[in-house]
């Protein structure tokens, strides 16, 4: 199934029902379709062909909604870019799949026109919103794009199309293309709606950014189920998204950790208050147990569901709810239609309890990273069949003696210290039980007798929280190689665009505030 007959199904069998709620504005299926019909022929008239690459450098909003499914219905593939990316990274990424079209918005405008100076195959320009002061050469408006004829756009394309092309964060380095088909991106929408237990019933709350893939499939998952999705543009007023989500009435709440240590240091929110909200689902790091407690005493009614995936397959694994308190620090077993093992460095199966590589093996294993061979070999290796590639994730796990999973942590992460190894995701675990810890990330820093030292940064919910108490805590509770040498405290912690607290970005502050040593 091609993606874009996830809206054509939906807007044949519920044209009326609506699909999108952005603010003020409110689309049924059959709005949502007849829009996209008319960008999609507006499109092709400015000379788009199947498989060219489109950007959709926007923020939450309905335009960019339309404008997925407009390019999808030419045959072309599209790239979601986060509306806080700089001109230079922007410039890159067009240059990198040589994208033919960009849409846009007004705000965004004077930063598109800046990278478009550096990439010549850009043809097609459009932007949404009032006329800017600063408009890229020839840009068209998209209300004239939406407002021509919606003259049908045959493609022949099938699903085993290219249909998106997701960049990475780029931690480090230059961030790379993730190759996405029609097929892989229905596998993992019909797996995570199979075990969400999603309906047309649902109506999912959407802050996450549509650039980030957490983000975007929850638009693609509820179109192709029939549901409803409420987009709103961040989670910096969550006394305001609440509030929208009692209007509208959310069964769905998607989440990643920097929102729920914001929701659980809220005082004023009372167990139930949110008393239609079905579940929770978190993604992008693992909840702290404790976080996942806490959170489940304010949703009494909600199922919370712990998940682990990452951007080259979008989703890996997820934790039966049954197991929550059974298996706490877990991230559950492999998705539907998915298998999932943990392998040494030679590839083959390690026993439980031994740390590893994991591997996934399933429909929504990506093509591979856009024009870097190099790349793509590193995590595309030959499989079980002769024709097949499974993904080395770089993530290391172990699994119990019943073959749940428990995320360690990146291999790249992996601090080594007076010839130990030390995982910053079992530190951080057992400093976040630590009374007064709102947040944490631990990195190594330079010893040059130990090599590494653990260093831990925290933000603290108690101001009376010292470095001393933080280092007992540890000392109870981790072999005495992993207690930090030293913690430092910040009113935040750096995060990624799609809202992550970045270890790469934490570490380089340290180094850049550290004194030099006496």
């Amino acid at each position: 199934m091609r993606v874009e007959t996830f809206l054509r199904d939906s807007a044949t069998s519920m044209g009326d029902k609506i699909a999108l709620v952005a603010g003020e504005m409110r689309l049924s299926y059959a709005a949502l379709d007849t829009l996209s019909d008319h960008l999609a022929a507006s499109l092709v008239e400015r000379g788009l062909r199947p498989g060219d690459r489109t950007i959709i450098f926007m923020d939450n909003c309905w335009e960019a909604v339309v404008s997925i499914f407009a390019i999808l219905k030419t045959g072309g593939v599209f790239s979601p870019i986060n509306p806080s990316t700089k001109a230079d990274k922007l410039a890159y990424v067009l240059q990198n799949c040589r994208a033919k079209a960009v849409i846009t918005q007004t705000k965004l405008a004077s930063i598109l026109d800046q990278a478009m100076a550096e990439a010549p195959t850009v043809e097609v320009a459009i932007v949404s919103g009032d006329q800017p002061l600063t408009m890229p050469a020839g840009a068209a408006r998209f209300s004239d794009c939406i407002a021509g004829p919606a003259v049908p756009c045959p493609h022949g394309g099938i699903d085993v199309d290219l249909a998106m092309l997701i960049y990475t964060s780029g931690s480090t380095g230059r961030p790379k293309g993730v190759m996405m088909t029609h097929r892989n991106i229905e596998a993992a929408a019909t797996s995570i709606t199979t075990y969400l237990e999603n309906t047309p019933d649902d109506i999912i709350l959407n802050v996450l950014p549509i650039a980030f893939d957490y983000g975007l499939y929850q638009v693609l998952m509820a179109i192709k189920m029939g549901a409803t999705v409420v987009l709103e543009k961040s989670f910096a007023f969550p006394q305001a998204v609440f509030e929208t989500m009692r209007r509208e009435k959310v069964t769905g709440f998607p989440l990643v950790p920097t929102m729920a240590a914001m929701i659980l240091g809220m005082r004023d929110l009372a167990p139930g208050f949110l008393p239609g909200l079905r579940y929770i689902s978190n993604t992008a790091a693992a909840l702290p147990p404790e976080h996942i407690e806490r959170l489940r005493a304010l949703f009494p009614g909600a199922t919370v569901f712990s998940m682990y995936g990452l951007t080259e397959c979008k989703r890996c694994t997820y934790l039966p709810p049954d197991q929550l308190d059974i298996r706490p620090g877990s991230v559950g077993i492999a998705i539907p239609n998915t298998q999932a093992y943990v392998v040494d460095d030679e590839g083959q199966k390690v026993a439980p309890g031994v740390v590893g590589e994991l591997v996934i093996r399933g429909p929504h294993v990506m093509q591979g990273y856009w024009e870097n061979e190099e790349a793509t070999k590193q995590r595309l290796r030959p499989g079980f069949n002769p024709w097949e590639k499974v993904l080395y994730t770089g993530d290391l796990f172990r699994t119990d003696s019943d073959g749940f999973l428990y995320f360690v942590g990146r291999k790249d992460d992996i601090i080594k210290t007076r010839g130990e190894k030390v995982a910053p995701k079992e530190v951080e675990a057992v400093i976040h039980a630590c009374v007064g810890v709102s947040e944490v990330v631990v990195f190594g820093r330079q010893d040059p007798i130990l090599g590494q030292a653990v260093h831990a940064v925290i933000v603290a919910s108690d101001p009376g929280l010292t470095e001393q108490l933080v280092i007992r805590h540890c000392q109870r509770n981790l072999e005495d190689f992993m207690v930090p040498r030293s913690v430092s405290f910040r009113t935040e912690l750096p995060k990624t665009d799609t809202g992550k607290v970045s270890r790469r970005l934490a570490a380089e502050e340290f180094e850049q505030t550290m004194e030099p040593a006496e």
